[in-house]
């Protein structure tokens, strides 16, 4: 029933109304407009940690409001802390430590099916993350629109507008809107997240991605003007230096210049156009040691295949807590740094499309992609199609097929390769999911099973957690627009967890102890693989943990494999273990992260670990340092040697739209120092300046060796949005 402004029924659901303006609202921070006078706010939120279904003990009046053009969200967050207790450090766009500040964000169900949406956060410095959210879970956090924001403090708290352009995101057709709506009001001095409705304290944090569970909003109308086209030209110049081709090549000027284009089909697909795609503002990836005999796994960071990507996930379970693994075991049948990059160097892409979208119950997603030749790798020239569909059935399950190709196989020269799938999510009750998904590939020459298949069925309430898990890759099966971290497996997983709340301990906020048996064989049968994990952790009211592990692994060696920068490992029977155990401090802190250290045995050696991940150290609201460390040390009877994988990334934010970041990192492994130097201006909504300088260097820092350059790079990229 559509009310003034909110009405809640017995169990706390609730719809809310928005309002349309009468008059232009000036985005500044501040609630000195008549609107909010007139309309009454929304408030009575509710938490979710650490205590669900009690009333937040801060009030948050929050105005849901639009005009012709955008979608307002307005937030008063009292405080009767005042100015002084409030968290604020960082403003850089899309970082992750937003909303470990003191936050306000909101989350729309724009199609109104109960599992995707948008979600938009902020922080008392007005900083911005969005995100896109697939199926109440997987989420995309580099999805960047164009939306505006600006905060407030003032004696009793602090106050944050966002006006979100209807432009910068999909609906369905109409004038007249039903959408899902929640918002989440973060209060980090308490630990303490409170949401529009209840939502259970088993999901932590991330329980607003359920949407199943949000509100109703009524009384949108949204615009159906304009052409929904973006124009985004762009242009490049640089130097480069580049001595791993012969000839090598010295001070080398680049310049380039290429478009992307956006095209709302309809208000809900899109189509988007790349020529002459570049990359050229991507950060490098982070350094790793390998310490097995399987491929490692570096994330996407470019963003023409960021947008969009929940659409091309597949095999995925529904809601899970945390994030939605990748890169592991289970193999990827898209994984898109197949398309530009081969054997260590940037393959030019030519030019790209992409669909993208909803038609009714059905999630679609197409692309295709056209790389150019590159010598050094001895690329030819490629063309990448995927399709992907996926068909919404149930309340909140899903089944879909997707299938990819490339044009030149990697293994059959001259020969394409594609791969099919079938997948399907469904989600029970509240808390049981089971997934799964067949796939196959198909590559000339091959032989052997190209197939790959995984039955998962999970429980995962808040005091207590279950997977089942059994996963098949064949010997053959290679997808080559995907990831196989390790083929000629079947392997079968059972996991529990217990996660009791403590009550009588005042300090102490939920207790976690863990179990996993893993046994991994080939498809012969032959056991390749047993590992036995138990872990245990305390979660303080403070947000700060400490935890330890046990790992015992039976390993099979059938061949012989060489460490990263250490000895080869003879075939045979290894058993060994490893205790690892640390303390994470909470990233509210102005020094923050988790330091751990572990010994053990390792493949007939000992094993000594010291690791710190995820370090901050907050200089200022806007500088930072983000160190990190792992080290190694190995004693095996023929040798002594010692891994180092040394970052640290240096950040400073001028204005929330506006910052520079530096990123050095040592690898001993690899013999690699390497250092990215970058500088971000959105000058103008959606438009950005970019200067990026970046090399790579040979060296054994610990023996004093002169350091040999191998590639360096100096790059100036402009764009320009032009919205229609």
């Amino acid at each position: 029933m559509a009310p003034e402004v909110i009405t809640r029924d017995a169990q706390g659901n609730a719809t809310v109304r928005a309002t349309r303006l009468t008059s232009p609202l000036k985005v500044d921070g501040r609630v000195d407009e008549a609107v909010y006078q007139q309309v009454r706010a929304i408030s009575g939120t509710i938490q979710n940690i650490p205590q669900a279904g009690k009333p937040s003990t801060e009030k948050t009046d929050v105005w849901l409001l639009f005009d012709d053009a955008a979608f307002y969200v307005t937030a008063r967050c009292w405080d009767t802390g005042g100015p002084g207790a409030l968290v604020a450090n960082e403003m850089r766009r899309d970082n992750g430590q937003i909303t470990n500040n003191d936050s306000f964000g909101v989350i729309i169900d724009t199609f109104y099916d109960r599992r995707n949406g948008y979600m938009f956060i902020t922080n008392v410095l007005a900083a911005q993350r969005d995100i896109q959210v697939t199926n109440e879970g997987s989420s995309n956090q580099d999805w960047n629109p164009v939306w505006t924001v600006r905060s407030q403090v003032f004696d009793g708290g602090w106050v944050t507008e966002m006006r979100i352009p209807f432009k910068s995101i999909r609906y369905r057709s109409g004038k007249e809107q039903v959408w899902g709506i929640n918002f989440r009001r973060g209060i980090r001095r308490k630990n303490e997240y409170s949401n529009l409705t209840p939502l259970p304290a088993a999901d932590g944090s991330g329980a607003w991605l359920r949407l199943s569970k949000a509100a109703t909003m009524v009384g949108l109308e949204a615009s159906s003007e304009g052409r929904n086209l973006d124009i985004k030209p762009y242009a490049i110049g640089g130097v480069r230096t580049d001595n791993t081709v012969r000839p090598a090549i010295s001070n080398a000027i680049d310049r380039q210049a290429g478009l992307d284009v956006k095209y709302g089909l309809t208000k809900s697909t899109t189509l988007d156009v790349s020529v002459n795609t570049d990359f050229a503002q991507v950060e490098v990836d982070e350094q790793q040691v390998n310490l097995t005999r399987f491929n490692l796994f570096f994330p996407e960071k470019r963003e023409f295949f960021l947008e969009g990507r929940g659409i091309f996930e597949f095999g995925r379970p529904n809601f899970v807590r945390g994030s939605v693994p990748t890169g592991g075991i289970v193999p990827e049948l898209f994984f898109s740094r197949q398309i530009g990059l081969n054997r260590g160097r940037v393959i030019p892409i030519i030019a790209g499309g992409r669909v993208t979208g909803r038609i009714g119950s059905t999630t679609i997603g197409a692309l295709n992609m056209q790389t150019d030749a590159e010598s050094a790798s001895a690329t030819p020239k490629t063309n990448f199609s995927v399709l992907r569909v996926r068909q919404d059935v149930l309340k909140r399950s899903s089944i879909g097929a997707m299938l990819t190709s490339r044009s030149e196989s990697l293994r059959a020269p001259g020969r394409a390769n594609t791969t099919v799938g079938l997948d399907g999510a469904f989600s029970f009750l509240s808390y049981l999911n089971i997934n799964g998904f067949y796939m196959r590939s198909q590559t000339p020459g091959l032989t052997g099973r190209q197939d790959s298949y995984q039955a998962r069925a999970e429980w995962n309430a808040d005091r207590y957690g279950f997977e089942l898990n059994q996963l098949f890759v064949g010997d053959a099966f290679n997808p080559e627009v995907g990831f196989v971290q390790r083929p000629d497996i079947r392997r079968t997983l059972a996991s529990a967890r217990f996660s009791p709340r403590v009550r009588r301990v005042k300090s102490v906020r939920q207790v976690f102890l863990d179990g996993d048996v893993e046994y991994i064989a080939n498809t012969a049968g032959q056991l390749v693989t047993h590992i036995d994990t138990l872990s245990a952790s305390t979660e303080f009211h403070r947000s700060d943990r400490v935890f330890a592990t046990a790992v015992r692994t039976e390993d099979h060696l059938q061949a012989v494999f060489r460490l990263a920068g250490g000895p080869a490992i003879a075939p045979g029977t290894y058993d060994f273990y490893n205790v690892n155990g640390g303390y994470g401090f909470g990233s509210q802190r102005k020094l923050s992260g988790s330091v751990s250290a572990g010994v053990g045995t390792f493949y007939g050696g000992d094993q000594k670990t010291l690791n710190l991940t995820s370090g901050r150290v907050q200089l200022s609201p806007q500088f930072s340092l983000e160190p990190s460390l792992a080290l190694n040390w190995f004693s095996f009877p023929s040798v002594d040697y010692t891994t180092r994988v040394v970052r640290t990334r240096v950040n400073y934010t001028f204005t929330p739209r506006m910052f520079v970041s530096g990123l050095v990192q040592y690898n001993s492994a690899a013999n690699s120092l390497s250092s990215n130097v970058r500088w971000r201006w959105e000058y103008s909504p959606g438009s950005e300046i970019f200067v990026v300088y970046t090399d790579d260097n040979t060296a054994d820092l610990p023996q004093g060796r002169t350091v040999r350059l191998l590639n360096r790079g100096f790059v100036v990229k402009v764009n320009r949005l032009l919205r229609y």
